[in-house]
């Protein structure tokens, strides 16, 4: 029998909650629209399943939530960066940005919480002090910040 997910987040929308799903469906493998109405999508992005509501204009999306996407490589944060900030998109600090519907992501590889959990209280420090000055994270330059190069 199949396990029944027990949080499934809500995405308020305007209107374009189905195109939303679609465009985030079209990013991320294993990924599907399950069943759509004028009111509610459901979907499956990664294998999670997601809901949009299309609430009207009442609420926006704000930065108290984000949905973290954590990356293989380089060239993986390059791809998700690069697809989410296209069209209206906004990049931010530290690996944030909104989607061009508003909806926060932070695009991280997994290799910076590897180095943040095993380095020195200085390694830490010199690996954060980089980031926090980039938008989009380049790995590369955060490792040789950690390795003091």
């Amino acid at each position: 029998m199949a396990s029944i997910q027990k949080i499934t987040p809500c995405l308020w929308f305007d209107q374009n909650g189905k195109e939303a799903a679609e465009f985030y469906c079209s990013l991320f493998p294993n990924s599907k629209i399950v069943s759509t109405t004028p009111l509610v999508t459901e979907f499956l992005l990664n294998g999670q399943k997601f809901m949009t509501l299309n609430g009207g204009p009442r609420f926006k999306f704000t930065e108290a939530i984000s949905l973290m996407v954590n990356c293989d490589d380089q060239a993986e944060v390059d791809f998700f960066w690069e697809k989410l900030t296209e069209n209206r998109g906004e990049e931010s600090m530290c690996g944030w940005l909104k989607d061009k519907y508003g909806l926060s992501w932070q695009i991280v590889p997994k290799q910076l919480m590897a180095i943040m959990a095993t380095g020195t209280p200085e390694q830490q420090k010199r690996a954060m002090d980089a980031f926090s000055t980039m938008r989009k994270l380049e790995m590369a330059t955060i490792e040789k910040a950690f390795k003091g190069l």
